[in-house]
């Protein structure tokens, strides 16, 4: 479905004859045709030739005739290619025939884990968590739809020394009150209070202690309560992703916990392999390329002095699990930009001790900070973190108030799923459309307008497609032929047919902006056709063409939308 592909693939062999080696033949979209060729020009020092005469040669070999309507040299030796209209219209149809929309399923699926979102237990989710939630949802959607196995893994923290003293608050206020307190969410005044009594009780803090060893030391009774505090967690975070509509569920917790019983294996095979040595008392490895700023090297801490394990021996039994268990070839680690030196360490690392050798992979998918409008890190008036919860009950608040407001017809269970839809699309987009590795800041008006690149702009433009066929009392034929006159309509064609080279490039760069902004032009391009092109008052063959063009471009919104996790209400 790609033109440019299909241009690239009849103008290379052409260019291949003309210059006696392969040549790329750069097309691009153009000001001046469809698209424009600027090879010959490169080539012209290297064969001794004018480029116009080169361009000229390889039209003469191209078989573009049945592609183009126009094929011709322009300026110092561009080539300039019009599509034709029948052409570009077939492959419109054909797009709207195939229910995939041109993307094929891979031809060669890899197991991914998508390690994402990775809250602690005791702790409440707040704006942090969001970008890592949102962004590897979409991942997982993307690659998941494009046919490969996806494994969902939510690096819980849930261990470590804080748990004695989580425990033994727990074990102060009694079962039945500590239960009641995290069940409602407060997760926060929960940890607090714990953490208050430790700084200040003396006989609290010795109890904590010891309560770590009986829970390092696997006693049964710590344990259980252990696993209360856990359960009561995850009870608060699967109540968030099922506000935040994403597909994160209970057995894609993987906590740190699950690791335990990897790590001291872990550290035994680095030592048998040499790749330990002790520094300060602690055991480490030292990745090659890993030096500090003044170029000594830094060390992993696999094993601290006190015999406990660091956080890159975790991480080094994940990746050892997930590639010789669950046979991963594609890692994504979907975690801030400030943790990339810590990446890179443990995967130089785990590729030394053979753990992460190709076709296994592991990357990085880092991203910035959410901002307020001072351009300062997001806080709450009491210039605390801002809880996730509340920001997204904020979001769905402020759009079912708004969606009222537009459509006082709508009743009160559909202004709610309205509200609910563009709320929370309104806060995946704004942070999808930006650069993951940039910073934004968060702007209500923004983000809920339905004016610019935003998701109530996109569902808005998917919503009137639907109100089209609503009042056409009719939907599209599938084996419509779309036929091509006007300007508007090329321009929608053009946009339509480029979804499978965006979906393919943004499932190897997981830079989601450029979807969104795929999007965001073909919700323009409609917009552009809807005011220049009578659909329901066009005659005969044009308004079925029309109407097809509408429903293939609602699919490819719905869908492109789905990928971001992002809802299409059929009324706004």
């Amino acid at each position: 479905m790609d033109l440019e592909k299909l241009l690239t693939d009849r103008l290379a062999p052409a260019f291949e004859t003309v210059a006696g080696a392969p040549v790329d033949p750069v097309v691009r979209r153009s000001q001046h045709a469809d698209f424009q060729s600027d090879a010959a020009l490169a080539l012209a020092r290297r064969l001794g030739r004018p480029p116009r005469s080169i361009a000229a040669e390889v039209l003469e070999r191209a078989e573009v005739n049945d592609l183009c309507a126009e094929a011709e040299v322009s300026g110092p030796g561009f080539i300039n290619l019009t599509v034709a209209d029948r052409a570009l219209g077939g492959l419109v149809s054909a797009l709207a025939a195939d229910p995939r929309l041109g993307v094929p399923v891979v031809a060669e699926p890899e197991t991914v884990v998508v390690d994402y979102s990775a809250p602690n237990v005791a702790k409440e989710m707040h704006v942090g968590h969001l970008r890592s939630t949102v962004i590897g949802d979409a991942a997982a959607r993307l690659l998941e739809w494009l046919g490969h196995r996806v494994v969902r893994a939510n690096h819980l923290g849930d261990w470590g020394t804080p748990f004695g003293m989580l425990i033994e608050h727990l074990v102060d206020l009694g079962e039945a009150e500590a239960a009641q307190e995290l069940s409602m969410g407060d997760l926060d005044s929960f940890y607090k209070s714990a953490r208050a009594k430790f700084d200040t009780d003396e006989a609290f803090r010795e109890r904590s202690r010891l309560r770590v060893v009986a829970l390092q030391g696997g006693d049964e009774a710590t344990l259980r309560l252990w696993r209360l505090l856990v359960e009561q967690s995850e009870r608060y975070f699967l109540a968030a992703y099922d506000l935040l509509d994403v597909t994160l569920g209970q057995a894609d917790f993987r906590g740190e916990s699950s690791y335990n019983d990897l790590l001291g294996p872990v550290v035994d095979d680095l030592g048998q392999l040499g790749l330990l040595r002790e520094s300060e008392g602690a055991a480490c490895v030292f990745p090659p390329g890993s030096v500090g700023r003044n170029g000594e090297p830094l060390p992993l801490i696999v094993r601290k002095s006190d015999g406990g394990y660091g956080y890159p021996a975790t991480d080094l039994a994940a990746i050892r699990h997930r590639t010789g268990t669950l046979g991963a070839t594609r890692m994504l680690y979907v975690v801030g930009l400030p943790q990339r030196r810590h990446f890179e360490m443990v995967y130089a690392a785990a590729a030394q001790a053979g753990w992460l050798t190709p076709p296994a992979r592991a990357e990085h998918v880092g991203f910035g900070s959410i901002l307020g409008p001072d351009g300062r890190m997001l806080r709450s008036r009491a210039g605390e973190s801002v809880k996730l919860v509340a920001l997204l009950e904020e979001a769905v608040a402020r759009a079912t108030a708004l969606a009222r407001e537009r459509n006082p017809e709508l009743g009160e269970a559909e202004a709610a799923e309205v509200g609910r839809a563009v709320g929370i699309g309104a806060i995946k987009y704004a942070d999808l459309s930006n650069d993951r590795h940039r910073d934004y800041v968060l702007d209500w008006e923004r983000m809920l307008s339905l004016d610019g690149n935003t998701a109530p702009y996109l569902q808005y433009a998917y919503s009137r497609i639907c109100s089209i066929f609503r009042r056409a009392g009719a939907t599209a034929r599938p084996d419509t032929e779309i036929s091509l006159a006007e300007p508007a309509e090329r321009a929608l064609a053009f946009e339509l047919v480029g979804f499978g080279t965006v979906v393919d490039e943004v499932a190897g760069s997981l830079e989601f902006h450029h979807l969104a902004g795929y999007l965001y032009r073909l919700a323009a391009a409609f917009s552009a056709f809807y005011e220049r092109c009578p659909v329901l008052r066009a005659d005969g063959p044009v308004r079925e063409s029309r109407l097809a063009l509408c429903d293939v471009t609602a699919r490819v919104l719905r869908q492109g939308l789905h990928l971001l996790g992002i809802r299409t209400p059929e009324r706004l």
